[in-house]
């Protein structure tokens, strides 16, 4: 850019437009002649005292406009009227109504100009509106009309008036603190179309439980993701159309994003943007009850967010990240890496402790021979259901993702081989956070250390055995893929297709069919385990 045109930019900011008027002739014939020369759309905002606030020039890619302050009242838009120039001609495109959408401008006014001459220039006019019209569309366009016509607009009287509708629409609205999302899922073209449904429809009971309500979700087909927003960049500005219309606040994306990824799509979508782990860290943040699981939550939420710390997005806005931003590590997020860093060696110290603490009391149970059970398996297979039959327990047991994140041990008495452990543990998801499964070790070493699992499987899932597999990862991970295990098809009584239980039950060794609600295949269950446990016991008889 030439010194000639930054000097000629910065006097716009001297331009002074009369409250009634869009623009001045003045102010629309200098930018005119600036963005020809220059080949690029310009563009001003002008807030309603008349003052130009911001000059914005576009490149090679578009018009990319500093993100703007909304206002919080929902009667009220942002303030700004945006005028921009098509030195290449073209009214108002799909570009412009998301950027009319995303910051909430009083008016977006494009002037379509060829040649750099206003004689024969048309002037496009679009605003948003307070509700949509029977298309959908939440947004009105007027005719074009000539830049002169455009002079004696009377915009004060007319934003007047659409504020004045807006307000009647807000009117007895109960203003709602639940955050909303949309859901956004990437799907390669290898991908099983069939198990989509059932991915979405997690990610939905994710975030359901993490606080907030879904309202909408928007999958698209790419084999790769983008590397600098994830998503295609026409698929971002339609998610940012979808999410303006829907009136959602936040973005949920079926996936773990890069820090970058993350920064990037909330400056283009103008709201939060969280990811797959990002929710349910916020979920094991409000299941913690006990002194250990904060701490190993805590260790999770700062290693998942040092990374993210060199970014100024809204998801380290001060007690803006999470969803319902709750959490044990929920105020350190504008703390440096330094102090990051010192609060994740303690931390990690704690835990280490806590790890020596559980191992003495695995010793303890080994020098007295007693013999642990765990329960493993997916989130809301059934496993605290199952604990409570077996054991008369009273262990929270809900139809809720995570209910259970503390292990709890309680004794079961075998006929044959007298009493044995039974443990409870966290249940296991598709995806799992690294950062939780590093963090938890301490915790997930009563499966490692544990002599039999009892893998509870939700038979009557649909996506039943992706969800075996996911257990068998994290097992894997755990290094305990090689432990004695009885598979619990669990639910069956609320199995409709026969055929998947028939098939499982012939492949898998060891498995039982139960209905853990009303213990329904016990003594099948009861067997299995004490022939397993009666072969351990032999084994250490003769050792």
């Amino acid at each position: 850019m030439k010194s000639s045109q930054e000097k000629a930019l910065a006097r716009l900011y001297r331009r002074r437009v009369p409250p009634r008027q869009i623009y001045t002739r003045e102010l629309i014939e200098a930018m005119t002649a600036l963005s020809y020369e220059m080949r690029r759309e310009l563009a001003v905002l002008i807030n309603r005292s008349g003052q130009v606030v911001t000059v914005a020039v576009g490149d090679r890619e578009g018009l990319q406009l500093p993100p703007t302050k909304k206002r919080e009242a929902v009667s009220r838009l942002s303030g700004l009227r945006c005028v921009h120039i098509h030195p290449m001609g073209g009214g108002l495109n799909r570009g412009d109504l998301v950027t009319l959408a995303m910051h909430r401008f009083d008016l977006m006014a494009a002037i379509e100009t060829e040649g750099g001459d206003l004689r024969n220039a048309q002037l496009w006019l679009g605003n948003l509106a307070p509700s949509a019209d029977e298309e959908g569309n939440l947004w009105r366009l007027q005719e074009p009309q000539s830049v002169y016509q455009g002079e004696k607009f009377d915009f004060e009287t007319w934003i007047n008036e659409l504020e004045r509708e807006f307000g009647e629409q807000a009117g007895g609205v109960k203003v709602e603190t639940e955050e909303k999302a949309i859901l956004v899922s990437l799907v390669s073209s290898t991908a099983d179309e069939t198990a989509l449904p059932y991915r979405l429809e997690e990610l939905k009971q994710l975030v359901k439980t993490a606080g907030a309500e879904v309202l909408d979700s928007m999958v698209q087909r790419r084999d790769k993701p983008e590397p600098a927003i994830f998503i295609g960049k026409g698929k971002a500005e339609e998610l940012a159309l979808l999410l303006s219309e829907r009136g959602a606040t936040m973005a949920v994306f079926d996936a773990e994003l890069s820090p970058s990824q993350q920064r990037n799509l909330e400056e283009i979508l103008g709201v939060k943007v969280i990811d797959r782990p990002g929710v349910i860290l916020d979920i094991f943040a409000q299941r913690a009850q006990t002194s250990e699981g904060k701490l190993q939550v805590e260790l999770a939420q700062l290693n998942y967010l040092l990374p993210r710390l060199s970014g100024r997005g809204t998801a380290l806005s001060r007690l803006g990240g999470g969803i319902g931003t709750r959490g044990p590590g929920e105020t350190k997020l504008e703390v440096d890496r330094r102090r990051i860093r010192t609060r994740i060696a303690r931390l990690g110290e704690d835990i280490e402790r806590i790890k020596e603490q559980r191992q003495a009391q695995r010793k303890s149970r080994a020098k007295q021979g007693a013999i642990v059970v765990a329960l493993v398996g997916y989130t809301n297979s059934g496993k605290s259901t199952l604990l409570n039959a077996l054991t008369n327990a009273d262990v929270l047991a809900e139809n809720k993702l995570f209910a259970t994140l503390d292990p709890t041990t309680r004794r079961l008495y075998l006929p044959e081989a007298g009493t044995v452990l039974l443990t409870d543990t966290v249940g296991f998801i598709q995806h799992l956070p690294h950062q939780l499964v590093a963090a938890f070790r301490a915790t997930l070493e009563e499966v490692t250390e544990a002599d039999v699992l009892l893998h509870v499987v939700d038979v009557s899932h649909p996506d039943v055995l992706e969800q075996q597999k996911a257990v068998h990862s994290v097992l894997e991970e755990l290094h305990a893929e090689d432990k004695p295990t009885i598979t619990v098809l669990n639910k069956i009584d609320c199995l409709e297709n026969k055929g998947i239980l028939r098939r499982m039950m012939e492949e898998l060794p060891h498995a039982v069919a139960i209905s853990a609600k009303h213990k329904e295949g016990f003594p099948e269950l009861l067997a299995e385990i004490q022939a397993m446990v009666n072969e351990i016991l032999l084994h250490r008889y003769q050792r």
